[in-house]
C-alpha cells in the first residue's frame, strides 16, 4: 500500500452547521475526512492548512499548498480543496513540476449535511491514486478523473464533466 497523504484546504467538502450564527463553517480538523477514511481501516497521514472557501483562496495561499507538497515526503497526495478555484489550485500545482501524483478532489455538498458525494469523490480519489501509474496532476469529481485540464466544473448545471 503506498503511503498517501491528504492534504486538507477547507472548502464545501467539509462545511458544518453553525446553529449560532446560521452559517455553514469550515471545520478546520477534518473530522470528515477522518470519519471517512477509518472505514477504510488504513492510516493515511492528515494535513490541515489553510481552512477556506476555495473562493477566498488568495495566491498565497496557493504558494503554501505548493511549499507542503514540495515538502512532503509522500509521493502521492490528495487535496481536499474547495470546488469554485479547484482548476486555479490544480493549475498552480502542475506548474511547480512537482513529479508526485496529485489527485484534488472536493464537493458540492458538506458531507456534514449529505456524505454521498464527500465520500464518492474522496473514494474515488484515493482509488485513483492507488491504481495510477504515472506522475501528474488530476481531479477527481463527479465520477470524472482525469488530468485536471481535461475537467471542469459547469456552474450552470452544478456538477463537474469532462471540459471539451
Amino acid at each position: 500500500m503506498k503511503k498517501i497523504l491528504i492534504i486538507n484546504t477547507g472548502g464545501t467538502f467539509n462545511k458544518v452547521y453553525n446553529p449560532l450564527t446560521g452559517n455553514l463553517d469550515i471545520e478546520p480538523t477534518g473530522k470528515a475526512i477522518k470519519s471517512i477514511a477509518k472505514a477504510w481501516l488504513t492510516k493515511l497521514k492528515l494535513k490541515n492548512i489553510i481552512g477556506k472557501d476555495s473562493l477566498n483562496i488568495t495566491q498565497s495561499d496557493r504558494e503554501t499548498i505548493v511549499k507542503t507538497i514540495q515538502e512532503a515526503e509522500e509521493k502521492s497526495i490528495i487535496i481536499v480543496h474547495g470546488t469554485d478555484t479547484i482548476d486555479k489550485t490544480a493549475k498552480d500545482i502542475a506548474n511547480a513540476k512537482l513529479n508526485k501524483k496529485i489527485i484534488l478532489t472536493g464537493a458540492m455538498v458538506p458531507y456534514s449535511i449529505n456524505p454521498i458525494e464527500s465520500v464518492s469523490n474522496l473514494c474515488s480519489a484515493y482509488g485513483f491514486l492507488n491504481a495510477l501509474k504515472k506522475e501528474g496532476v488530476f481531479i477527481s469529481m463527479n465520477g470524472i478523473i482525469k488530468d485536471y485540464k481535461r475537467v471542469v466544473k459547469n456552474k450552470e448545471k452544478g456538477y463537474f464533466e469532462e471540459s471539451k
